[in-house]
């Protein structure tokens, strides 16, 4: 579903959140925001500190505070790092991933952490908007392909100087039981820099069975899902890095390939999982 060369639309909305697990009790809800609320201001005043540190050092602070910021909300991380070890060492690579939730970015950056392409409006959502310019986001004005090429040159020049930069190729948020067609145009950024690409996969599950309840879906605000998110009992997300993808070949070919990876057939599943009707085209996977 789209209107437009680049203006995806998912049809995931309120009728996508789903989840098996009990939800946590009101005082667990109210202490991991209270502990948001009191941990968020720390990392991101510590964080302007680390502009003076070598990268290596500035990395790591950033990959341990959002590890931090996970667990302050009661999210637990679990990272499948497929690469070999000596390999891990991420520099100047095109991240590509799944897109289900603003958490993403955050789990993102414990894996590396990385300048990432949002649309525009991200940057105007209140309170989430400025803490994506502290991160350096990088916004992009969807359905305008006249200023794709200038963007994409703008991404190509930060891989070069050996920079990561990630992107989400579907365009939009689903709810991760359904998927969107990955959109080649940001590839050519790592063919034309001469950059691996790193597939990743997000998946997140609450108390062992698979949840959408952290879902940044249809008109739900930063407020709306973190609520989802805080009433969470056991919520993980579990992070698969595949290994680097060479740039060869074109760009298309190079998105097909990456979202076999990310994406495979097993929504269809999930969607069982929650006894959702398969006969709701709404609710398929594209």
């Amino acid at each position: 579903m789209e209107t437009g060369a680049w203006m995806p639309v998912s049809p995931c909305g309120a009728h996508c959140v789903h989840t098996r697990a009990r939800p946590a009790s009101p005082l667990r809800s109210g202490l991991r925001l209270a502990a948001l609320g009191l941990i968020g201001p720390v990392i991101l005043a510590a964080g302007l500190l680390t502009v003076l540190c070598p990268r290596a050092m500035r990395h790591g602070y950033w990959r341990g505070s959002a590890r931090v910021a996970l667990r302050a909300m009661g999210v637990m991380l679990e990272i499948d790092d497929r690469r070999p070890r000596d390999a891990r060492r991420v520099r100047g690579a095109l991240m590509v991933a799944n897109h289900i939730s603003f958490l993403d970015i955050v789990a993102l950056a414990c894996v590396a952490p990385a300048r990432f392409v949002a649309k525009r409006e991200v940057l105007q959502m209140p309170g989430f908007g400025p803490v994506a310019r502290l991160f350096g986001v990088l916004p992009h004005r969807r359905g305008d392909l006249r200023r794709l090429p200038p963007m994409i040159d703008r991404v190509t020049g930060i891989l070069d100087r050996g920079r990561p930069v990630a992107v989400f190729p579907e365009g939009t948020t689903w709810c991760g039981t359904a998927s969107g067609r990955f959109r080649p145009a940001f590839f050519q950024a790592a063919i034309d820099a001469g950059v691996p690409i790193l597939p990743v996969r997000l998946v997140y599950s609450d108390d062992g069975s698979r949840t959408t309840m952290p879902g940044f879906l249809g008109e739900d605000t930063v407020g709306t899902t973190l609520s989802r998110i805080v009433r969470s009992r056991r919520l993980r997300i579990t992070v698969t890095v595949f290994d680097m993808q060479l740039p060869v070949g074109d760009r298309g070919s190079l998105a097909s390939a990456a979202q076999m990876l990310i994406v495979p057939a097993e929504p269809i599943e999930a969607l069982r999982e929650f006894e959702v009707d398969l006969d709701d085209p709404v609710r398929l996977p594209a």
